[in-house]
């Protein structure tokens, strides 16, 4: 878990992907009984060279998923999003459009008056979470827009689109600038997080 994030004065957890990886670790485990270190010493006396090599070996012993995930990072390198903090990947998806940076941080902001909940960054988005469930997701789309996805029962109209975001998010807000997260904005982004909570 990443260390917390400071939005408008306020702290809110930011989690990063070390979480997933001690959740991949845990599931190895219960999987199969030994841990990464015992994983590796087999890997390293089977003399695997490359990755199809080492997934087709894993595969052979029921070794799958995530755990099969985890164990060919181990063995050939994690990527470099997976070695970031929170904070490092949300600067990397805007790097290349700072002047969309305004706009997640003022749909942060909007959040922090809604109550609890973590932001959650990932390579190319960012989710933020009730205790419960996931109930909204920030992605930079483009170079001139960020949108708003919702976990929200809504149909797509006007201004809500379908989301492409993800499956768990039925619908979007494209956000130009600033001033697109109006009043209706924030409504629905209040809506998607008292759905979410309870």
């Amino acid at each position: 878990m990443g260390k917390t994030a400071m939005v408008a004065e306020q702290e809110v957890e930011q989690r990063d992907w070390s979480r997933n990886r001690a959740m991949w670790v845990r599931l190895l485990e219960e999987r199969t009984g030994e841990g990464v270190s015992a994983w590796m010493r087999k890997i390293k006396r089977a003399r695997l060279t490359d990755e199809a090599s080492l997934r087709a070996w894993l595969a052979a012993r029921g070794v799958t998923g995530y755990a099969r995930s985890l164990l060919l990072m181990e063995r050939f390198g994690y990527p470099d999003f997976l070695r970031a903090s929170g904070a490092e990947l949300i600067d990397r998806q805007y790097a290349d459009r700072p002047d969309l940076r305004p706009i997640y941080d003022a749909v942060l902001a909007a959040a922090l008056g809604l109550g609890d909940f973590v932001i959650q960054a990932r390579k190319t988005y960012v989710s933020l979470l009730t205790p419960r469930r996931t109930f909204a997701r920030i992605q930079p789309t483009t170079r001139t827009r960020v949108d708003l996805a919702l976990r929200i029962d809504r149909r797509p109209s006007g201004r809500l689109r379908r989301s492409t975001i993800h499956a768990t998010m039925p619908v979007q807000l494209g956000l130009a600038s600033v001033h697109d997260l109006d009043a209706e904005a924030v409504a629905l982004l209040r809506e998607a997080y008292q759905l979410n909570c309870a």
